[in-house]
């Protein structure tokens, strides 16, 4: 027979210690805890004991909820009846609950539904409940309890992932009272949590702490972030903690979490970031690789988890400034608006951009950071034709030697020295300030990206392309992804590419639609490609957007360094109809 209930597995944590130490004393506190506590609140929330052992019961309830709500009375209780025992004395229960299918024996039951909930129960805390998604999709809006998502956990002998929750209200009564909040940083804030071994092997412990070290040693590079030293993250290790518990115990907005695997050859990492005062999840991601090089994956995992941050970082940090009045502003939330508004590329943001870098610097003339960005800015508007040449790029210089006044390491000032660089030809020069820049920031994505663009501007589509998927692994879902494709149109217009490079092309349209430099390069390349039905819908297109261009003034100013790359670019636009 089969039917479908929750199941309720708990077992007493230590009891083979306390048995050692105690076996009559521990047996008759056992026996009170049962009969005073235990046994009515199964009775009161109408549960079914299906079986007991020396330290556990199994449990059958009808409803999710009555099942859940013995387990926290239980718990409850428990703290309470433990309050005035000496710790090494104290009985503790660990609990785990979870709804399925069952099969039904005589009195006995069998199946996933039981499977499952002694699992959980085996890697709950002291004192506490863990419950599967399935159990907290039907209690959430049922009861009043705060419950902490832990993401996906891999239980022995089960064939899928199970996510797991815990009930956030459970009580440990040997912890004193909580520590103060501390203070936030005046910028972003991470803690690292050691990662969980879910490979049921103490000797992969190393492998998987090695990842955890690398992401936060990869994460301190990063200047315009806070992060928790490795000390004071690892206290952590082997609890199962509330984030919000570590955002306020570290000081810190946002804590990284996750659990490492390895089986034979292959290595499963997962990773989710939290905002630690709501909880709320902001990215999460898994990583499969097969393990030829543990190094190498080290490495790769590490760099896909930081270029996957920090875009939401900045996101979440956007997301918080906004709601502030721009005169209430400090100088690093004048930083993170300015950025969000240089993202959107457009002659009105970029104008507001630097309006908020004029005040981030008016609040802290040494702001570094604000000078470099503010040189890149003024680059990107007179690369737009939104400013005079001559005059923008020798503001922008200006901006980016004040810069590295500043901080010698400033990645944003060499960013805008290969932006100038680029828009006046000198290609070499272009390629040293971002490999420059990729030296002081090894994890910036946007540098790839354009150091990508500087080699296909030079002639050196391959070396182009290269360094652009390097940016793109690192950051996937960039701020300036259409940027990206862009580049590539670059280079696979200059490898005669055409098609690709009109595919590029209109990705970026997609993306940015009100820029007219993709819509060139679609032009130029749907025109040298032989598609000239959407070559002229797409010149047509270019005109609207800039009223007097003509081809004989991009074969002698567009972004190609070399005189026979901006004529092959004229040949496909003038096919296309464009002006001469």
């Amino acid at each position: 027979m089969r039917r479908l209930a929750a199941i309720v597995a708990a077992d007493v944590v230590g009891y083979s210690r306390l048995m050692g130490e105690d076996e009559e004393g521990t047996l008759e506190r056992l026996k009170a805890h049962r009969r005073d506590l235990v046994d009515p609140k199964i009775a009161e929330h109408h549960g079914r004991i299906v079986k007991t052992t020396g330290d556990g019961l199994l449990v059958e309830f009808a409803s999710a909820v009555d099942a859940v709500q013995c387990a926290v009375g239980l718990q409850r209780g428990m703290a309470e009846r433990n309050s005035a025992v000496p710790q090494e004395q104290r009985i503790e229960f660990r609990v785990g609950i979870h709804v399925g299918d069952i099969i039904i024996e005589d009195d006995d039951i069998y199946g996933d539904g039981v499977n499952i909930a002694a699992r959980l129960e085996g890697i709950a805390e002291s004192g506490g409940v863990l419950v599967s998604q399935a159990v907290h999709d039907q209690v959430r809006d049922r009861l009043e309890l705060s419950f902490e998502d832990l993401g996906e956990r891999e239980l022995k002998n089960i064939a899928r992932p199970v996510r797991v929750y815990r009930f956030g209200a459970a009580v440990e009564s040997r912890r004193g009272p909580a520590p103060a909040a501390l203070s936030l940083p005046d910028k972003p804030s991470i803690a690292v949590l050691s990662f969980s071994n879910m490979s049921g092997d103490a000797e992969q412990e190393y492998f998987v702490d090695g990842i955890v070290e690398d992401i936060i040693t990869g994460l301190s590079q990063l200047r315009w972030l806070f992060v928790i030293a490795r000390n004071s993250s690892f206290t952590y290790k082997g609890k199962h903690v509330d984030v919000r518990q570590v955002g306020r115990e570290l000081g810190v907005r946002y804590v990284l979490e996750g659990s490492g695997r390895r089986s034979g050859n292959r290595v499963r990492i997962t990773a989710q970031l939290v905002e630690a005062r709501t909880g709320n999840h902001l990215w999460a991601d898994r990583y499969d690789r097969p393990l030829e090089d543990v190094f190498a994956v080290q490495d790769e995992i590490t760099e896909s988890v930081i270029g996957c941050i920090q875009p939401e970082v900045y996101a979440a940090e956007h997301d918080r400034v906004r709601r502030k009045p721009p005169q209430s502003l400090d100088a690093w939330e004048s930083f993170i608006r300015a950025m969000f508004l240089y993202s959107q590329h457009s002659d009105t943001s970029t104008r507001e951009s630097l309006s908020m870098l004029d005040r981030a610097i008016g609040l802290d003339p040494s702001y570094a950071q604000a000078h470099g960005l503010r040189a890149v800015c003024l680059a990107w508007r007179a690369f737009q034709g939104w400013e005079n040449r001559a005059t923008a790029f020798g503001e922008a210089a200006e901006a980016a030697d004040h810069a590295i006044a500043c901080d010698p390491g400033e990645p944003w000032a060499f960013l805008a020295r290969g932006f100038i660089a680029v828009g006046t030809w000198r290609d070499s020069e272009a390629v040293d300030a971002f490999s420059r820049t990729i030296d002081v920031s090894p994890n910036f994505a946007y540098a790839h990206g354009l150091l990508g663009a500087a080699h296909a501007l030079g002639g050196r589509p391959d070396q182009a392309i290269e360094c652009i998927d390097r940016g793109v692994r690192l950051s996937p879902r960039d701020t300036f992804g259409e940027e990206f494709q862009l580049y590539y149109a670059f280079a696979y217009f200059q490898a005669g590419r055409y098609a690709e490079a009109a595919s590029a092309a209109r990705m970026a349209i997609q993306q940015r639609p009100g820029h007219p430099v993709p819509y060139i390069m679609a032009t130029g390349a749907y025109g040298l490609g032989g598609d000239l039905d959407k070559a002229r819908e797409l010149a047509a297109q270019v005109a609207k957007l800039v009223p007097n261009i003509s081809v004989s003034d991009l074969e002698g100013n567009f972004l190609y360094c070399r005189q026979e790359d901006r004529s092959r670019l004229a040949t496909g636009l003038r096919a296309a109809g464009l002006p001469e």
